[in-house]
């Protein structure tokens, strides 16, 4: 596509283009913002630099995806339960993201995608990855493909919903999971492999945190398979890697990519703003 409103850079061959010509504190354009929409969908997460964005003018971006999400279980900012505060203080041990995963899978429908905003980074580290699953899925072989796009996956809710897993997380990071959070193990299936709703391409759609067994299969047994593609989805080739400094705005594909945020900066503050944008039942 020929942008004639926005310049779209991108940073990797994988995926990730940083957008530039916008001011997100001001209301897009019909036009402008179809663009932005069209970078996103063509880069899978698109990167804005030097913005200042109130709370307000944050969700008021993100509606412009669709109905925004409130978290199930960590607790949002005060005043605003549509944005989750992701937040490391420097004695924290652990942060939060700090695997390979696409958000939520657990629900029946899982999240469009995320704008994260950053309001207060580390001098160095503390930088995001993401990962194309397109690339993923397109780059196994004719018969691998075949027997995945029959296969159904379980995930479960229960690394945030057990008990004493929640208390841990809870003592070693300041992105709290609620108390009053729902604390029976969500569980849902969807397809291994599904197709983009407005792209139409095919991805992996299986993570580390969230993905547990395949349908009609033990989770011993579905354990050699799901390695290997956890494995896989997250080869280097497949990657890109922001460098997050203050005013940075990042919107991820969360049906087509997965993210990982790296925890490499101890004994430094990462605060930053998500707003998550609802999607629909993968197919």
């Amino acid at each position: 596509m020929e942008y004639t409103r926005i310049e779209v850079s991108p940073i990797s061959g994988a995926c990730g283009a940083e957008i530039s010509g916008i001011d997100l504190a001001e209301p897009l354009d019909n036009e402008t913002f179809s663009e932005v929409h069209q970078a996103f969908l063509d880069n899978q997460v698109i990167f804005f630099r030097e913005q200042n964005i109130t709370p307000d003018q944050h969700l008021a971006f993100g509606k412009r995806f669709g109905q925004l999400n409130i978290h199930p279980q960590y607790e949002p900012v005060p005043g605003y339960p549509e944005i989750l505060p992701i937040v490391k203080e420097p004695t924290d041990l652990d942060n939060i993201g700090d695997t390979w995963h696409s958000d939520v899978t657990f629900l029946e429908k899982p999240p469009l995608g995320s704008i994260l905003y950053a309001l207060e980074v580390p001098p160095a580290g503390g930088d995001t990855m993401f990962a194309n699953q397109y690339l993923a899925y397109e780059s196994l072989s004719d018969g691998m493909r075949a027997m995945l796009d029959r296969l159904v996956a379980v995930h479960s809710s229960r690394i945030l919903t057990d008990p004493a897993t929640a208390k841990s997380r809870n003592e070693s990071r300041s992105t709290k999971l609620r108390e009053d959070a729902k604390a029976e193990e969500m569980t849902t299936e969807h397809p291994l492999v599904r197709t983009h709703p407005e792209t139409g391409r095919k991805s992996l759609f299986i993570n580390v945190p969230f993905t547990i067994r395949f349908k009609d299969m033990t989770e011993e047994e579905s354990k050699p398979l799901l390695h290997f593609l956890f494995e896989h989805a997250s080869r280097p080739e497949f990657t890109c890697r922001f460098r997050w400094a203050k005013g940075s705005v990042a919107m991820w594909d969360n049906r087509c990519l997965q993210h990982y945020a790296l925890n490499d900066y101890q004994g430094y503050r990462r605060s930053m703003h998500r707003v998550t944008v609802d999607g629909d039942r993968p197919f």
